[in-house]
């Protein structure tokens, strides 16, 4: 079940909007080609806007159309109504298509444009890119639904991509994604034969599960959300293994909690790491690096590097090559610490995200590491 939404756009001569006579004419023709497809459409309400002019439409059946005019030359219709599961489309995309062209070859318009339709309901399948473009996602159902203390978690299942874990309403991973663990791991790259690490985050047990295949001393890993932990040993364990299940081993352990925390306790025991992974939130989107997600980003970095052997490495994932000036700004604040660090970055194009990601790795300065 389902709002679906049929969306259409066109440009013209804003003299047309603003020309009473022409307006009224416009929005004649439209009803006579939407009533092709919406029989028994009529004119239920209409205003003068401060930007324009909007009419309001119904049809049998609890059909709403708007056709909303802006002085700058543009016009929206907007189709909106509700489909049951079983139910086929009132307007199907082909429709749309044709219902765009007619209006533009009638009424001379200069540009006109047609979305497939938006289906919003408790089956979500949109969610954002780096910079905040919309993607549709082939998923068909949810298999996980619940909300921690700390967020909200789903499990759901895209045809293309298999199951696929959303916190927050945000993709994070799905089975299709090793390709995004490999790359913040850099296999083949790093050597974690004997090593110790520390994984902050991680509680899909992507990470955990694959570094274990690289024979280090021991792994342990600061999950603070239990439930995500519990849902992806259910739904996600062809990218876990039974890591989750099991939490404990000679060469690894799990531990529930804040990772600040045992960052904090393990820097008063001086406890060191080869590694330490920050799997943790992705640098954020803004136009100053403030907020309570820098703070928390420099907090990490700064806990990191006094936990870390001389020679140790914090590795992690920054954001979409779509976001430039975020991926500066976080090149900033590595800039700040002191003592001084250098950085090596590499990217990937991860399934689930539909794009190109940049990974960390960040090391001393002194250890030989070239910014690139």
């Amino acid at each position: 079940m389902s709002a679906n939404s049929v969306l259409l756009d066109f440009s013209l001569d804003p003299t047309r909007i603003s020309d009473e006579v022409s307006r009224k004419d416009i929005v004649k023709q439209c009803k006579e080609h939407l009533e092709k497809y919406l029989p028994g459409l009529k004119i239920t309400y209409d205003m003068l806007t401060d930007d324009g002019y909007l009419c309001m439409l119904t049809a049998p059946g609890a059909i709403v159309t708007t056709i909303r005019f802006f002085n700058q030359g543009l016009i929206t219709i907007n189709i909106e109504y509700y489909r049951a599961e079983c139910e086929a489309p009132k307007v199907s995309f082909e429709q749309t298509r044709e219902l765009e062209n007619n209006l533009v070859q009638k009424l001379k318009l200069n540009h006109g444009q047609s979305l497939p339709t938006l289906q919003r309901g408790p089956l979500t399948k949109y969610f954002p890119t780096a910079d905040e473009r919309v993607i549709e996602y082939d998923i068909d159902k949810v298999l996980y639904d619940k909300r921690s203390d700390f967020q909200k978690i789903q499990i759901v299942h895209s045809k293309s991509l298999g199951n696929m874990l959303v916190l927050d309403e945000l993709q994070n991973i799905a089975e299709a994604d090793l390709i995004y663990t490999e790359t913040l791991m850099r296999r083949g790259v790093e050597n974690y034969k004997d090593k110790e690490i520390c994984i902050l985050g991680g509680g899909d047990g992507a990470l955990l599960y694959e570094l274990l295949k690289e024979s280090p001393k021991h792994v342990l890993m600061l999950e603070i959300d239990e439930l995500v932990m519990q849902a992806c040993n259910k739904y996600m364990n062809s990218i876990c293994g039974d890591v989750l299940e099991r939490r404990k081993a000679e060469n690894y352990e799990i531990i529930v909690g804040d990772c600040m925390v045992y960052l904090s306790k393990y820097i008063k025991e001086k406890r060191k790491f080869d590694y330490v992974f920050g799997d943790l939130t992705d640098i954020p989107i803004s136009d100053t690096p403030t907020g309570e997600i820098w703070e928390f980003i420099r907090s990490i970095l700064e806990s990191s590097f006094q936990v870390l052997k001389p020679g140790g490495k914090f590795m992690t994932h920054g954001n979409g090559v779509s976001c430039p000036e975020s991926l500066q700004m976080y090149e900033e604040q590595l800039a700040k610490l002191s003592p001084k660090v250098s950085f090596t970055k590499c990217s990937a194009f991860v399934p689930s995200f539909m794009e190109e990601w940049v990974f960390y790795q960040v090391q001393r300065e002194m250890d030989g590491a070239v910014n690139v």
